[in-house]
């Protein structure tokens, strides 16, 4: 069962934003952003508020996704991304990007937090932040 009511245009734009974000840290990096976007989704807090859908989310302006943001949202979706986006909506969920709602790739260590939310972990090149339970428990 989804955890995100999504049509077949919403898995491929999924597929596109995971792919624009995270191709180079490989498909496990590309589900953990995956997560990411379904938990904005599910989120109805702080920055994701009134963020319903997966083209809501991946389009999102102010404060969405790089790849959209600044351009390099152009590279179709391939079968591969496909079956990882699908994974994802489906409500597989990777450490440390589980439950977060943030994440970015820092010059150094990862900060312990960002914007106030706490760190999650680290996988290769990008931290993963999480918001509290208490502020935000749609995405746990």
């Amino acid at each position: 069962m989804a955890v995100v009511a999504h049509t077949e245009e919403d898995v491929r734009l999924l597929a596109r934003l995971m792919r624009a974000e995270a191709e180079g840290e490989g498909p496990l990096g590309m589900l953990m952003v995956g997560n990411v976007g379904v938990n904005r989704a599910r989120a109805d807090c702080l920055d994701f508020k009134n963020i319903r859908t997966i083209r809501a989310m991946v389009f999102q302006s102010p404060g969405g996704f790089e790849a959209t943001q600044k351009g390099y949202f152009y590279q179709s979706a391939r079968q591969k991304d496909i079956d990882l986006a699908r994974k994802v909506l489906r409500g597989g969920r990777y450490h440390p990007a589980s439950n977060a709602l943030w994440f970015f790739e820092p010059a150094g260590a990862c900060p312990a937090q960002w914007y106030n939310q706490p760190n999650t972990g680290r996988f290769k090149a990008h931290c993963f932040f999480s918001p509290l339970r208490s502020v935000c428990p749609s995405v746990y």
